[in-house]
This record gives structure tokens, sequence and C-alpha cells, in this order.
């Protein structure tokens, strides 16, 4: 699974052949989230608060760039990265 972005000791990934709907898996400290782009809610898993507060505000700032990401994913094109929450 790609790595497309690392902050603050969260790492996001997203699969090319994940399921709908769009989403994203945060990891930190041996815990995992899937979260919807759109919604940026927790849709399976869970982070620590101010791990998740930190993961919807990147992805809060980066939404359109995570859709675009989800398109290439889905077309199994290369995804590249996005600039971390600094």
């Amino acid at each position: 699974m790609p790595e497309i972005s690392r902050f603050y000791g969260i790492v996001i990934r997203m699969y090319w052949d994940d399921h709908n709907p769009p989403h994203l898996h945060a990891e930190y400290s041996g815990d995992e989230a899937l979260i919807d782009i759109a919604s940026r809610a927790v849709i399976a898993g869970r982070l620590p608060p101010r791990a998740l507060g930190l993961v919807t505000e990147w992805t809060t700032l980066h939404r359109e760039e995570l859709q675009a990401l989800w398109r290439r994913a889905r077309n199994l094109e290369p995804l590249g990265r996005i600039e971390p929450l600094s």
C-alpha cells in the first residue's frame, strides 16, 4: 500500500484496489482508521483523538488532491505524495 504522506508520526496510505467509498488509511502508534475523503468521518478502526484531529485537518486541506489520488488508484496509476501537515 503506497504511503502518500507522513507527519507527526502519522502515516497516510491508499490502496490501489480498495473498496468504495473513497477513503485513506491513517496509522498512528499501532492504531489504524479508515477515513472517508468526502466527509472526513472514520468509517472503520480508531485513532487517538489528537491524531484523528490532525488527520481531519490534513484531509480538509488536501481533499481535492486526495480525490484525484483515489481516481488514479482506481486506474492503477502511480499515486505520488501529498505535502505533510506542518
